[in-house]
């Protein structure tokens, strides 16, 4: 936890925030808290400053914060993912969220088994929590959006157009000859299949609505592996 999330709940005034549960276990704990220390803090969707514990007891810490910067830019980025297996999926929500993206849509796919959506993780309240541990580790304020889209077909054809409009579109997609470009400038929607990919007609209804497929090189590489890699040539140092 490199960075104290705080809610909206946590203020007492407008300086004044109390900690309870996971967060004071975890200053408590790892850091060691005590009175007089200061941490970096930051608010849901708001700015990042210092926080100064004030008071510590066995179930909760006072803290005085001082908030004086922004988080850092978005990914100039929307991401479509096609659902990743459950265990998959938190570490792959806290990626995406630590690296920048702001936009999720987690899709239908062929290779995406339908037990996948029945997993309890696809939540809100679960999903919000994988994006809180991808903040905190980033350093970070701004919640994703994430929605979800069980139908392929229909989220293609009649959303996706707009979703993408006037921005590069490109599906990560091993079997095809050009490269992954480096260091783009512009915005970008991302489509990465499931493991094992998109098929052939999956690739193809998104090439007609502009996508340009793109690969890695030689290596096929998991989805969780691949979602890191891709960002990082896109967008290097962002």
């Amino acid at each position: 936890m490199n960075l104290i999330l705080l809610a909206p709940e946590d203020f007492q005034s407008s300086t004044k925030v109390l900690l309870r549960g996971r967060r004071f276990q975890h200053m408590a704990d790892v850091h060691r808290a005590e009175i007089g220390d200061r941490m970096k803090v930051g608010v849901v969707n708001g700015q990042i400053g210092e926080g100064e514990i004030t008071h510590r007891s066995d179930d909760h810490i006072a803290m005085t914060v001082t908030l004086d910067r922004d988080a850092p830019a978005p990914l100039p980025l929307t991401m479509v993912l096609a659902l990743p297996r459950p265990k998959m999926l938190k570490r792959t929500i806290q990626h995406a969220t630590a690296l920048g993206v702001k936009t999720l849509y987690l899709i239908n796919a062929y290779r995406v088994e339908k037990s996948f959506w029945q997993s309890p993780w696809l939540a809100a309240d679960r999903l919000r929590e994988q994006c809180v541990l991808g903040l905190e580790q980033a350093v970070d304020t701004k919640m994703p959006q994430i929605e979800l889209r069980k139908r392929f077909k229909p989220f293609v054809e009649d959303e996706l157009p707009s979703i993408a409009e006037e921005s590069l579109k490109l599906v990560a997609h091993p079997v095809t000859k050009q490269p992954c470009p480096v260091d783009i400038q512009q915005q970008t929607t991302l489509a990465v299949g499931p493991e094992g990919g998109f098929i052939p007609y999956e690739v193809e209804k998104l090439q007609e609505i502009g996508f340009q497929s793109v690969h890695l090189g030689p290596r096929i590489l998991r989805v969780e592996t691949a979602l890191p890699v891709l960002l990082s040539r896109l967008f290097p140092a962002r």
